[in-house]
């Protein structure tokens, strides 16, 4: 088994298959002006991030290539990581995604492979994914107003998004899973539209809270909505009741509603953080392991990988940077970096 030097036995694994995606979140890779002007009334001074820089992706050589994709994982589980999720970046744009995941979901071992999407392309691709084995999907919805929706992600992306959550659920995906980052002035005045939603639509619902992983370096503390503040919120008017984790590593405090249809979820790694508990691994797109998402410290297994090595030379390797995962992160501690790369090139 992979276990940490704090006696965490790791079962979770985030793969991400490409930096690339074709949303610009003002939370993530903003390049807005309205992110921009967002921005400039947050900061005095010479501190202004510049939203609109293009991204430096990764060039196709330096990123994993399916067959390597598959070979790592397949080390992973044989150490004892259960549950898979594809993430990105955007993982739709990667060609050859059906094929990788028909061959992921073929390892014995795979419990549970899922996916995270901003649901652009999955109205194009979601037949192939579920028939090459996909099991279940988080999408991204951070509104329900189409100029909103635009405003934080950059894209006029609303309809297509909706059109995904739709083919999930005729394609039996379950749970159907529906990711909100909130901002404080940006969307948090959507909260109960947004758990209306999820309730009439039998969706799991995750609120999240802002947290400090954007290209433009403008996370500020008071931007984040609290996960209590929301709870709050929400209770007061739908009557939620807590729901039993099905794991001590959920990241996520579930609440369901009183008809039992759909629930809401807070993940807060901000002001409530779960690290005593935290069983994931994060494989990045150019074959860098990530023991936390605020890591300032990244594992390449890439000379490994390409250098001849054997499989249980690279197992011992993955072994060693186990042991490494820190105890938990900084945020809001003097001394916090935020990490170099943000969430597009991390893998959520």
């Amino acid at each position: 088994m992979l276990v940490d030097a704090h006696g965490r036995v790791l079962r979770d694994l985030r793969v991400s298959l490409t930096d690339r995606c074709n949303f610009r979140c003002v939370y993530c890779l903003p390049d807005s002006e309205a992110a921009a002007a967002f921005y400039r009334t947050k900061f005095t001074g010479a501190r202004h991030p510049a939203p609109g820089a293009a991204p430096a992706w990764k060039p196709r050589e330096e990123i994993l290539t399916l067959e390597e994709i598959e070979r790592l994982v397949r080390l992973f589980v044989a150490l004892g990581i259960e549950k898979v999720r594809l993430t990105g970046g955007e993982p739709l744009l990667r060609q050859g995604v059906e094929l990788l995941v028909g061959r992921l979901a073929a390892l014995p071992g795979v419990k549970d492979l899922a996916m995270t999407s901003n649901g652009f392309f999955f109205p194009q691709k979601g037949r192939a994914l579920r028939a090459a084995g996909l099991r279940r999907i988080s999408f991204s919805l951070d509104s329900l107003d189409p100029a909103n929706f635009k405003r934080i992600t950059g894209r006029d992306g609303l309809r297509s998004v909706l059109a995904s959550l739709a083919l999930a659920r005729e394609l039996g995906l379950e749970p159907i899973k529906v990711n909100v980052v909130v901002i404080r002035g940006w969307n948090d005045h959507e909260l109960e539209a947004l758990t209306e939603f999820a309730h009439a639509q039998g969706l799991h619902l995750r609120f999240i809270e802002f947290m400090p992983l954007d290209a433009g370096r403008a996370w500020q503390r008071d931007l984040v909505v609290s996960g209590q503040e929301m709870l709050q919120r929400l209770q007061a008017r739908y009557g939620l009741h807590a729901v039993a984790p099905a794991h001590p590593a959920e990241t996520a405090r579930r609440w369901g509603f009183p008809d039992g249809r759909g629930e809401v979820g807070i993940i807060a790694p901000v002001t409530e953080p779960f690290c005593g508990h935290c069983n994931r691994l994060r494989l990045t797109a150019d074959g860098r392991v990530r023991t936390c998402l605020f890591s300032q410290q990244e594992h390449d297994l890439m000379p490994l990988l390409r250098g001849g090595a054997t499989d249980d030379a690279l197992q011992e390797r993955i072994h060693g940077i186990v042991r490494l995962k820190e105890d938990r992160h900084h945020i809001g501690e003097p001394a916090f970096v935020q990490p170099a790369r943000t969430m597009s090139c991390i893998g959520g």
